[in-house]
C-alpha cells in the first residue's frame, strides 16, 4: 500500500508536534514535512510533492489562503484540508483550491478520514485513464 505524503502547515510549534503525534503512528500516512508558514509552506510542498497539506488559516506573513493560491498555481493535483478555528477564512480558502476544511476542535478520527478521502481521490484522478 502506497502511503499518504502528508505535509503539516501551522505556526504554533506545539499544534504541529500534536498533530504530528496523531498521523504518526498511521501505517498509511508519512508526515514528510512540516511549514512554520505561508511561505514556508510554498516551498516545502513544491519540494517535496505531497499528496495532501494540512494548512492552518491564520498565520503570520503569508496566510493560508495565499499559501494555497500559490500552492495551487504549482501544484494543481495537491489535495489542501485546512484546519482552523477561523470559520471567516473558509470560504476564501475554497475559492482558491482547498479541497475540504476541518476545525481544530474536530475529533481525530475525522481528521484521518479526511485525509484519507482526499488522498484517495486525488489517486482516483491520477489513475483515470484518457481518453
Amino acid at each position: 500500500m502506497e502511503k499518504i505524503k502528508l505535509l503539516i502547515v501551522d505556526d504554533n510549534e506545539v499544534v504541529r508536534e500534536g498533530l504530528k503525534s496523531i498521523l504518526e503512528p498511521q501505517v498509511d500516512i508519512d508526515v514528510i514535512g512540516e511549514a512554520v508558514d505561508g511561505l514556508d509552506a510554498v516551498t516545502k510542498a513544491e519540494k517535496l510533492n505531497p499528496d495532501v497539506i494540512l494548512m492552518d488559516a491564520h498565520m503570520p506573513g503569508i496566510d493560508g489562503t495565499e499559501a494555497t493560491r500559490r500552492i495551487k498555481r504549482s501544484l494543481p493535483d495537491v489535495k489542501v484540508l485546512f484546519l482552523t478555528v477561523y470559520g471567516d477564512y473558509v470560504g476564501s480558502a475554497l475559492d482558491v483550491g482547498a479541497s475540504w476544511y476541518l476545525t481544530k476542535d474536530c475529533r481525530r478520527q475525522d481528521l484521518m478520514e479526511a485525509i484519507r478521502v482526499l488522498a484517495r481521490s486525488s489517486r482516483a484522478k491520477a489513475k483515470k485513464p484518457t481518453e
